[in-house]
């Protein structure tokens, strides 16, 4: 009995038509006490029953139980490793694959997640893991796609901080905070969106997307209204995002840096 065994009895079970392993491992970054994840590909309906009479310690739950994009699964122990059960509808994967590729998207508040969870992350796992069982399609990152994510995710940044200022007026600390937070990582989707690069959660994205600053400044916010206000300054001004001057709240509009400016007024570049 251990990891693989599981695999085979998940490949068993009535409904499943891939198996595929994801998170560090199949990336390559795992540490010696990371989980296993393991993406359960099912079309119509998984029987979830069979997942329980397998017999392993842990929490199965029903399909949706997570929301449409997670899902649901289940958090196991075999042979002392922690293992996830992920589900994945065929059908839902099938139907944001195609929206992907056409540059469409939604975000969804999902638990464990700041700034939410984008449609796309079940296009990224195709990308990024690793098939064990069956046949699943590997997409790369559509054109359209790196056009249309990141204005969407600049958008949310630049509401988000604008009501995290509004916040750190009244002297809020947890709204405020929590509204800077959602602001830095919405811009990190934004850029690694624009690189074609696959996010998949939250974990490091601040770093991957350069945005160290800013994780600095969500560590020490301040409690009184002076020191939010700073806080949230800082942040503004490190995004480059400046407030709206017209009431589409949502709108990116981003700051130019020193070099743009200079090259707008000289007209040349430098």
């Amino acid at each position: 009995m251990g990891v693989s065994t599981i695999v085979e009895q998940l490949g068993r079970v009535r409904g499943v038509k891939a198996i595929a392993l994801g998170g560090s491992r199949a990336r390559g970054l795992a540490r010696a006490d990371s989980d296993w994840d393991f993406g359960v590909y099912y079309r119509g309906e998984i029987d979830v029953e069979a997942i329980r009479a397998l017999g392993y310690a842990g929490h199965v739950t029903e399909p949706g139980a997570w929301g449409r994009i997670v899902n649901g699964g289940a958090w196991l122990e075999v042979e002392r490793e922690r293992v996830d059960v992920l589900y994945r509808d065929l059908d839902v994967v099938e139907h944001w694959l195609a929206e992907a590729d056409v540059g469409r998207f939604e975000i969804d508040r999902v638990g464990g997640h700041v700034a939410g969870l984008p449609t796309y992350t079940l296009v990224g796992e195709l990308a990024l893991g690793t098939v064990l069982r069956g046949v699943l399609p590997r997409p790369s990152y559509s054109m359209l796609l790196r056009r249309a994510a990141p204005p969407v995710w600049e958008g949310d940044a630049a509401f988000s901080l604008l009501v995290a200022e509004q916040q750190a007026a009244r002297g809020d600390a947890a709204a405020c905070a929590g509204l800077l937070a959602r602001a830095v990582l919405a811009v990190a989707h934004a850029r690694l969106a624009a690189r074609g690069a696959w996010a998949l959660n939250e974990k490091g994205l601040i770093f991957q997307a350069g945005l160290e600053d800013a994780a600095e400044i969500l560590t020490a916010v301040g409690w009184t209204p002076p020191r939010l206000q700073e806080s949230a300054a800082k942040v503004r001004q490190l995004l480059r995002l400046e407030r709206p001057t017209d009431l589409r709240f949502d709108r990116a509009v981003r700051a130019a840096t020193r070099d743009e400016t200079a090259a707008d007024e000289t007209g040349h570049e430098l």
